[in-house]
């Protein structure tokens, strides 16, 4: 635990990348193997991860990023993308998943399917979407920590045009809308402001609400 209190404060959202230098594709896979495995709403992992690192489609993401230099100088982008609603085909998957890899189910677990697809089922695509998102910001949390924990450098954004990029990416078509993408690469020691600043966050004693 130690370590991980040391790369959390070694971390910062990295302002200027050094494009000269690229993330080695086993430090990605292991950030993104530590996304799959992040905690979401009843187990549903309502979003979905792309990793970008064509350059010509980073060029096209910074655009649509409103010129933010991470996503190109950095070695690859993550983008989150939630789904655009609950369906019960994509409710059924997991649950079809879940029996497949545990060896069956019972008559409580298939309760429990039924009870998700009606709950959904009864609200509107735009809350299911919000919800699925909140799922996403589980993944990229952890993502942050995964990154820290290796050394690579991230930034978490939302200052991007959605609809951009999710035609850039075709995710419309998957049923996907893009909530937070991620740079990841290598901060440039010499040219990123933020680098020498100190942290800030607020103290224990503000930040904790103890209830004994």
């Amino acid at each position: 635990m130690t370590d991980l209190i040391s790369n959390l404060q070694w971390r910062y959202a990295t302002k200027k990348m050094n494009p000269a230098k690229s993330v080695p594709a086993d430090k990605v896979a292991r950030i993104v193997e530590a996304i799959r495995l992040a905690p979401s709403a009843n187990g549903l992992q309502p979003y979905q991860v792309i990793v970008v690192n064509n350059k010509t489609m980073l060029e096209k993401l910074k655009v649509a990023g409103k010129g933010q230099s991470q996503i190109t100088d950095g070695s690859h982008l993550l983008v989150f993308a939630a789904w655009d609603n609950y369906t019960p085909a994509r409710i059924n998957h997991f649950f079809d998943l879940a029996i497949e890899t545990r060896g069956g189910g019972d008559e409580a677990w298939e309760n429990y399917r039924q009870s998700l697809i009606k709950n959904f089922g009864q609200r509107d695509s735009q809350a299911n979407f919000e919800h699925a998102t909140r799922q996403a910001f589980l993944g990229l949390g952890v993502a942050l920590v995964a990154a820290a924990e290796e050394k690579v450098d991230s930034t978490p954004m939302e200052g991007f045009d959605p609809e951009a990029v999710d035609e850039i990416l075709n995710l419309k078509a998957k049923g996907l809308k893009s909530v937070a993408i991620m740079p990841l690469g290598y901060r440039d020691e010499a040219n990123d402001w933020l680098l020498k600043q100190a942290k800030v966050r607020r103290s224990s004693d503000t930040f904790v609400i103890n209830v004994e």
